[in-house]
């Protein structure tokens, strides 16, 4: 049965399952968006760089997050209604990576009884514990099973 909003408090932690991120990910990512970005695909390049080998799409790493198993996914979600991220260090070919959530504020709807408004600050961390990404998501939780009931 899926988790209420009415079941969601500020403060509740979750985290998610764990992902490495391999080069068929950066190179069907590339493929998919047509960003062939040379921090991406040039290897001889990116050796040159500060980060000495290529490092995959902040917004690969940030799809991937979105994806990743938690106790999030037994909520009532509805709605994803929005995503911030800052891309704060390098996710290369061999991290593992998973994220690490927060909620911060529940707001209840005024229109619909039961549903709500549910903010996460978001942290993705590598294998080392270091973060590479944080922001927020913005989620809309319904009622769950209590749904038939309105």
């Amino acid at each position: 049965m899926p988790v209420p909003f009415l079941e969601i408090k500020t403060g509740l932690t979750a985290t998610s399952a764990r992902v490495t991120v391999t080069e068929t990910h950066i190179v069907l990512f590339a493929g998919l968006t047509g960003d062939f970005n040379p921090l991406h695909m040039d290897a001889a390049f990116m050796a040159e760089s500060p980060y000495g080998k290529r490092i995959a799409h902040g917004m690969l790493g940030h799809s991937l997050s979105t994806g990743l198993r938690s106790a999030i996914d037994d909520w009532a979600i509805e709605a994803f209604l929005e995503t911030q991220r800052r891309f704060v260090g390098p996710i290369f070919a061999g991290d593992t990576v998973h994220y690490e959530a927060k909620v911060t504020d529940t707001r209840e709807s005024r229109s619909k009884p039961g549903r709500g408004v549910v903010r996460i600050a978001m942290t993705l961390k590598n294998q080392h514990g270091e973060t590479v990404q944080e922001g927020e998501d913005v989620l809309l939780i319904g009622p769950g099973e209590q749904a038939d009931a309105l």
